[in-house]
């Protein structure tokens, strides 16, 4: 067994948070797979089966190691808000959220040196203020909800529209730490 762990992910909020744990990948590699929803697919199947697509994709290439793969899905209700495409599509994000909540969606698989899958979901339940019309132009002319699944990055200047949260922080971020690690542990990884 080697012991290599890779990331599943080219994510810098990924690579920061296990660097916080003080775990850093051997590699990192972005998984180029198909994210689009399956029919009648509820937002927490959504993140852990794209979790583990990534995470096997990735481990084709590196057989024996840890491969660890994630995905972050924001849904208000069943309505999955992926990743906009644009400003207008991410303004509508941001006026959906406003003043509600809304749950986070984080899947995580490791593919271990035997070449089976494991895997969590962890949900974070956040709690958006009413935003006001300029509050949502001055975010959108930042540019922070670029990449960002729901148009908002909670450890940015979106900090400022969630007044709690109920669950994992690091789970909006991008990886919920805790889960992670305890999948790892339990697998031998570091062992």
């Amino acid at each position: 067994m080697s012991g290599r762990l890779i990331l599943a992910s080219a994510s810098p909020r990924r690579l920061d948070l296990l660097s916080q744990a003080g775990i850093r990948p051997d590699e990192a590699v972005a998984a180029d797979i198909d994210e689009t929803a399956l029919a009648r697919e509820k937002p927490n199947e959504l993140a852990t089966r794209l979790a583990v697509l990534k995470a096997r994709h990735v481990a084709n290439s590196f057989p024996g190691d840890f491969v660890l793969g994630a995905d972050t899905v924001v849904a208000c209700g069943r309505r999955v808000l992926g990743k906009p495409a644009d400003e207008a599509q991410a303004r509508k994000f941001l006026s959906l959220l406003s003043g509600r909540r809304h749950r986070v969606y984080g899947g995580i698989a490791v593919i271990g040196p035997d070449g089976n899958d494991h895997t969590r979901c962890v949900m974070t339940a956040v709690h958006f203020k009413r935003l006001s019309k300029d509050e949502i132009d001055t975010y959108l002319k930042g540019g922070e909800w670029r990449d960002k699944a729901g148009a908002y990055a909670i450890q940015g200047q979106a900090g400022m529209f969630v007044p709690r949260i109920n669950g994992s922080y690091s789970n909006v971020v991008g990886l919920a730490l805790t889960e992670t690690l305890a999948l790892l542990r339990g697998l031998g990884y570091g062992a």
